[in-house]
Order: C-alpha cells, then sequence, then structure tokens
C-alpha cells in the first residue's frame, strides 16, 4: 500500500517482526499512541514469516521463546515450528491492538535526522513519508539472505531458491536435489527433503557441531494443567531459562571444563547416530565447539545416512547450466538448487540508508564493523534506538529475553526526550568507545575469538555478540547512564553551517 504523505508522530518503528511487536506494546502501555510501525512483509513475524522452509522450527524452546508478559500455555511441542510461532505473533499484534499501527507492504528506504527540528525524516521506497521524533529500528540481524557470487550461478536452468525465500510451488518428489550449505536452516530442511528427493547433495563447507534436540508433543493434560495453574508454567519457564543459561561458561573460554563437557555430548551424539566412520569423520569440526553456531538436531544425522544423500566437502567451482562442478572437475546434475547459506548479517540495518547528524551516514559509521552503546544507541545518530543491534545476539540463550532488556533501557530515554522536550538525545563518542573498548577485550577471550569463520565477525571484530551471560546484560540495562549522554533542549540546537 502507498504510504501516508508527511504524517507527524511521536515514533516510527521499522520492522513488525519480534522486536518491533515488542516495542510496539511498550510504547503503548507508556500511554504513546501516535507512532507507525513500518513493515515492508504482508505480515507481522519478521523472520518466523520469512522462513517458511519445511521443518522450519525454534532452537529454544517453545516456553521460553515468547514474551515474558504474553505466556502461550497452549503451545503444542517442547520446540515450536514455525507456522505456531507466526500464528503466536498475529495473536499477540491482535491482542495489544498493534494492527491499526501497522503499515503492510511498507520498506522504508532512508531516514534523516533533521538536528534543527530534533525529528526523523522516514521515506519510504513507495513514496511514503514520516516525521517522527523516536526512531526505532527493529530490523534484526537476520532479515537479508545471502547467498555467494558463484561463477555461472545464472546460467542453470532448473529451479534455484534461499531458503528463506522458499519457493513452495516447487515439488521435490523425485528430483535431483542440492543443498548449497548445512547451517541453521538446512539442518531443519534436509531432514524434510530427503525423502522426497531422487538424489540430495549437500555441499559442506564444513561441518558443524550438533547437540540433541529434546522435542516431544505437550500433551492436552500438559495444556491444562498450565492453565489451571500457572505457577506450573511460570516454573517451567524458569528452568528452561536456567538450563539454558548454565551453558555460557562453554562459550566463555574455548577448552574450559564446560566447553569439554558440551563438546563430549555433541560427538556422543555423532557417534550414536553415525555408524559409518568415514562419514563421521566428514561430519566431525576442527574448531572449537561454540566457535560458530551450535546446531540443535535429533534427525539430520539420520537424514545424512540415508542412501539417496550425499555430502561434497570439495569447494564449488562453478555452477552450469545442468547442475554443479566442483573444483576437480566432479559434475553433480540437479534438477534444483536451494540456497541454504545464511543472511548478510555485518551491514545491520542496510539497505536502509540512515543519515544523522551533519550528514554521517551510519554505513559509512560501520564500515569497520558495527558497534553501538549497550547495543541501542549509536553516536551521531540522536534519538534512534535500535533493536537485536551490535553485540545483543546469543549462542546460548533467547533473544526475547535480550530484547525485553533493551526496551527496559530504551524506554526511560524515551521518556526523557519527551518529558524534558528535548530537541535531540545522543550518545557521547567518549562512553560509545570506552563501552565497546572494554565489551571486545571481554569477548577477545570467548571462543568466537577463535580461528573459525562465523557469521559473528567482520573483517576479525565480533560485532553480534554479546560478550557475557544474559544476567550480565540484565544487570547493564538495568540503569540508565545519562550521564553517558547529550541532552539539548529544543530551540537549544546549534546547527554547524
Amino acid at each position: 500500500m502507498a504510504g501516508d504523505t508527511g504524517e507527524r508522530l511521536t515514533a516510527v518503528i521499522v520492522g513488525a517482526g519480534m522486536s518491533g511487536l515488542l516495542a510496539a506494546i511498550k510504547l503503548k502501555e507508556r500511554g504513546i499512541d501516535d507512532f507507525v510501525v513500518l513493515e515492508r512483509s504482508d505480515s507481522v513475524g519478521g523472520t518466523w514469516y520469512d522462513n517458511q522452509y519445511p521443518g522450519a522450527s525454534c532452537d529454544v524452546p517453545s516456553h521460553l521463546y515468547s514474551y515474558s508478559f504474553a505466556p502461550n500455555p497452549n503451545w503444542t511441542r517442547a520446540f515450536a515450528r514455525q507456522p505456531e510461532i507466526l500464528a503466536y505473533f498475529r495473536d499477540v499484534a491482535e491482542r495489544y491492538g498493534l494492527n491499526p499501527h501497522i503499515r503492510f507492504g511498507t520498506e522504508v528506504e532512508g531516514a534523516s535526522f533533521d538536528e534543527a527540528a530534533g525529528e526523523w525524516q522516514v521515506r519510504g521506497a513507495d513514496g511514503g513519508r514520516w516525521t517522527a521524533r523516536i526512531l526505532i529500528v527493529g530490523a534484526g540481524q537476520l532479515n537479508r539472505p545471502w547467498s555467494p557470487d558463484i561463477e555461472g550461478k545464472e546460467s542453470f536452468r532448473g529451479t534455484q531458491f534461499h531458503s528463506a525465500r522458499w519457493n513452495l510451488d516447487v515439488d521435490l518428489t523425485g528430483q535431483r536435489v542440492a543443498s548449497i550449505g548445512n547451517g541453521a536452516s538446512a539442518v531443519q530442511y534436509i531432514p524434510e527433503i530427503a525423502p522426497l528427493a531422487e538424489k540430495l547433495t549437500i555441499f559442506q563447507r564444513s561441518s558443524n557441531w550438533l547437540i540433541p534436540r529434546p522435542d516431544e508433543e505437550i500433551t492436552p493434560k500438559q495444556h491444562a494443567l498450565f492453565k489451571k495453574l500457572p505457577i506450573l508454567r511460570q516454573a517451567l519457564r524458569l528452568l528452561i531459562y536456567s538450563i539454558n543459561e548454565s551453558r555460557w561458561g562453554a562459550f566463555r573460554k574455548a577448552g574450559s571444563w564446560a566447553s569439554r563437557r558440551l563438546e563430549k555430548m555433541a560427538r556422543d551424539h555423532l557417534t550414536a547416530q553415525v555408524h559409518d566412520p568415514k562419514l563421521r569423520e566428514l561430519l566431525t569440526p576442527d574448531y572449537p565447539i561454540g566457535c560458530k553456531r551450535i546446531l540443535i538436531t535429533d534427525d539430520y544425522y539420520p537424514a545424512v545416512c540415508r542412501p539417496n544423500v550425499e555430502i561434497v566437502s570439495e569447494p564449488i567451482a562453478r555452477i552450469v547450466p545442468d547442475g554443479i562442478e566442483t573444483q576437480s572437475g566432479k559434475k553433480v546434475p540437479l534438477d534444483v538448487i536451494i540456497w541454504g547459506t545464511g543472511f548478510a548479517t555485518a551491514g545491520f540495518l542496510m539497505p536502509i540508508d540512515i543519515v544523522g547528524r551533519s550528514g554521517k551516514r551510519l554505513h559509512d559509521v560501520w564500515a569497520n564493523g558495527a558497534e553501538a552503546h549497550r547495543g541501542v544507541t549509536v553516536a551521531g545518530f540522536p534519538n534512534m534506538f535500535v533493536m537485536y543491534g551490535p553485540n545483543t545476539n546469543l549462542g546460548h540463550n533467547s533473544i526475547i529475553f535480550m530484547s525485553e532488556r533493551q526496551m527496559d533501557y530504551i524506554l526511560p530515554l524515551i521518556d526523557t526526550i519527551l518529558a524534558r522536550d528535548l530537541a535531540l538525545l545522543d550518545v557521547k563518542p567518549g562512553p560509545q568507545a570506552a563501552y565497546n573498548r572494554e565489551l571486545q577485550a571481554k569477548l577477545a577471550t570467548t571462543v568466537w575469538s577463535e580461528n573459525c569463520g562465523s557469521w559473528y565477525k567482520h573483517d576479525g571484530k565480533i560485532t553480534n555478540n554479546w560478550s557475557g551471560s544474559t544476567i550480565a546484560f540484565w544487570r547493564q540495562m538495568r540503569k540508565v547512564d545519562l550521564d553517558s549522554y547529550e541532552l539539548v533542549p529544543r530551540g537549544k540546537v546549534k546547527v554547524a553551517a
């Protein structure tokens, strides 16, 4: 739909995924009702709307993967599937009256800060324009599908698509299928498509550490108990959180006792499910556990053991009209190529063109690796708050917990802007730099600093992950450090000529 032209608001929220919906709910609770949520898709849900591939599900147990203030006692499985998670976010949007605020089919092209007025001018790709005192960007880290630029890619005569843009019209039954990539999405869709395909070839650049997934149905009797005694559901949520949090020790340092214990779990899982020693060797990573994302699955190993499934670890040389050729000249004839190659994570808010004070572009500021103060504010970009921003990702617990803590920090800052009638609230460069120096020093001791390629890094700098436990993040975000911010009332802004 065409965007509203010239609409003046208190806030604009970019994205109607998990973080954007959270921000909208919390603004309404604060009594702020004049805001819009700009969403490029035709539904809420973010990644849970985009990723509709077979077997898509969450690797955080269901009763933890929900807002703390909006529990769902009706989850049907211990690890919910994509349709159920999407239904949850749609229900939350309806329950909290968010849909009238959402402009679906509206992609944000750019946003510029008017320093004299203390306002953000937001532009939609459809020509829409919005003016707001506050900009909240909830686009997330995993929203732009990425695939490598391989020679001959456009020459392929068969069907090809990215896992995050799954072609639901394609029947894979009896087809010769390639999965380029074997990451978090691939380990979920491969078990679903392997029984259908005539031949499934997995092009593996490196193997992954996998641990068991204790999934099971949640029975009607359990549903009844959760509804009758909410304290049981709350206790289960706390137990799941505590178990996940206990795994932080495995990431704190490679080779630690906790790390060795987790690696043993992964090796035992591999040994129990893969009996062929050559295949087991091919599936064993050569880097410390946790350096790359740990995957949780019970059915990937059985799928790759099927006689119609082959793993190719040799690099791809080129794509040809009827298949893929490897560097040794081996040709794999194909009907379908699935790009399970993940997302462009280093650019964060790209392709949105965000321009702050003095014409400063966020893309340029983050050219050598994104960073922010406490993951939410960026010097030179006043009155802007980033949800699930730099260094707020986890390897061991729920991102929803992290996003809720970010809103705990953001809301008092928004209150300050409105209560003091500020033209701008801008984190000072010094405190932001000091925060990130300390953060990177801590990250340098974690397993993520080890020698492995992962989407957590940008040119060697760890830009995506938080450096500690979620409890440490909660403690940090409880107190707002207003001394770290430049606060300028309206009418007092001095704009450089």
